[in-house]
């Protein structure tokens, strides 16, 4: 007995003693970062202004991706498990790739792969390998890269310890506990279990600062007498009140040049001007003096808008009544001048064109213009989406072929927008909920297959909390509980 124990232990201590010798010779945080500069410059939400729904998936992914970074760091942390990570990678060229991969028209391709490696250098690069980007300049950095070789199939440790080791010492195995997780997919109960704790720790901290927010916006809407004040992106709850009492400060200091806003809609963004549907543009990243010209052209914004309102209905005419309609959740993030362009160019071949189409035969159904498309389609919601460089000809057979398929399609839109409502009405009320909301790139169809699904289950875990329905799990910094529409039992 007592041989044994002193084999244990001695195994144990030459363990512990190449694992010291082996950390001398991992990456640091910050060698990390920079292995993952070719990453990051592939996937940054900032380089996907023009596509809203790719960029709200990276902005979410890198949150969960540097939590795993993070807890790679801490030492002694041992709970991990799988992350199932989707980014759009910024590359035009296929590779090949052992991943679930997709390519879009646009430029981009959605690369989906799982991280359940234990330490920085293999989970540097599993993502670069797993997004097709080179890893010869990890080299450079002068680590050991040779543990990655297994890290497909086995967990990167020292030492590969006998079944026995653990039987005798009631340790847990970590490769088994890696194929258990790998074998049952995520449940909706079990990650709740899981996470519900972190995620009420989380909402409790941010209390005080959400009924700051509150304050802050009733505040400065009622001064102002403006409709709304939004955010582009999910910042933060600090991030949030930090941006109004910016905006208050300007208030304070400048009142003349705020006289132009009322009725109108402020909205917290990436860059500062008048958006194409005309809400008031404040970017983040501007002092109060790019925000004081913004305040001051607003006169010049609203007759530029008041043409471009007389244009999309120049355009309409042409198309025998069409609506023209820009969807600031399906389209790009554009400026006034910079829709205006696009209106007039498509304008001015429709006009050359001369389309026969009869006046007010199409009066009842909308479109969109999308500059970064090629061939005209219809959207599941009934509006027609239209390429600025389409083919007139093309235009008019599309329309008129898929002109009834449109009008049932609105018809149906409508019917959801009233069930979706009445669903999440009901469940937060069912389950308690202080707020249920879905991302944009939801559509209503999935909102209703998920509330459905939700009513049909026992959560007491929701009771009071923010959920958001999303396309994967995640506890947001201030305590809101993301789930996938699709949740599994």
């Amino acid at each position: 007995m007592f041989c044994c124990l002193r084999a244990v232990r001695r195994l144990c201590l030459e363990k512990i003693l190449l694992q010291c010798i082996l950390q001398s010779r991992t990456l640091s945080g910050a060698d990390a970062i920079n292995a993952l500069r070719p990453f990051y410059f592939a996937v940054h939400p900032d380089f996907f202004g023009q596509h809203p729904k790719e960029r709200e998936v990276n902005e979410n992914s890198l949150k969960r991706l540097n939590g795993y970074l993070e807890n790679l760091q801490k030492p002694g942390f041992r709970s991990f498990k799988p992350t199932q990570l989707t980014f759009y990678v910024r590359e035009r060229e296929p590779n090949s790739s052992n991943v679930q991969e997709s390519f879009s028209a646009s430029g981009f391709r959605a690369v989906s792969f799982t991280l359940h490696t234990r330490d920085l250098l293999s989970t540097v690069l599993d993502i670069l390998n797993s997004c097709s980007l080179s890893t010869e300049h990890i080299q450079s950095l002068n680590v050991n890269s040779q543990p990655h070789k297994e890290a497909k199939s086995t967990v990167n440790r020292p030492i590969k310890w006998d079944k026995t080791y653990y039987s005798f010492t009631g340790f847990k195995d970590p490769e088994e506990e890696l194929e258990q997780a790998q074998r049952v997919e995520t449940t909706l109960i079990s990650w709740l279990d899981d996470n519900e704790a972190s995620a009420v720790k989380k909402l409790k901290k941010s209390l005080p600062l959400r009924k700051e927010l509150e304050r802050l916006k009733f505040e400065l809407s009622h001064q102002l007498q403006l409709s709304d004040i939004r955010w582009q992106r999910s910042w933060g709850i600090a991030h949030r009140c930090s941006q109004l009492h910016s905006l208050g400060r300007l208030v304070q200091q400048r009142p003349e040049v705020l006289k132009n806003v009322k009725g109108r809609t402020v909205v917290f963004t990436d860059r500062s001007g008048m958006s194409a549907a005309g809400h008031i543009m404040l970017g983040t990243m501007d002092v109060h003096h790019h925000w004081t010209k913004i305040f001051e052209r607003l006169p010049n914004y609203y007759k530029l808008q008041k043409r471009l309102l007389f244009l999309e209905d120049r355009i309409s005419q042409l198309l025998g009544g069409i609506q023209v309609i820009y969807i600031e959740e399906l389209q790009p993030l554009l400026t006034l001048e910079e829709y205006y362009d696009t209106l007039d160019s498509f304008y001015n071949k429709l006009r050359d064109s001369r389309l026969p189409f009869h006046p007010r035969s199409l009066r009842g159904l909308q479109m969109i213009l999308e500059s970064d498309r090629y061939a005209p389609s219809l959207h599941e919601s009934g509006h027609f989406t239209i390429p600025t460089v389409c083919d007139p000809a093309t235009l008019q057979w599309f329309i008129f072929a898929k002109a009834q398929e449109a009008r049932e399609n609105l018809k149906r839109k409508e019917e959801r927008m009233i069930t979706e409502k009445e669903l999440i009405d009901t469940s937060t009320e069912k389950f308690s909920l202080d707020r249920l909301y879905k991302e944009p790139s939801v559509s209503s169809a999935q909102m209703i297959d998920c509330c459905k699904r939700l009513l049909e289950e026992s959560l007491p875990y929701l009771q009071g909390m923010h959920l958001c329905i999303s396309h994967f799990y995640s506890v947001l910094q201030d305590g809101d509980l993301c789930i996938p529409w699709n949740w599994k039992n």
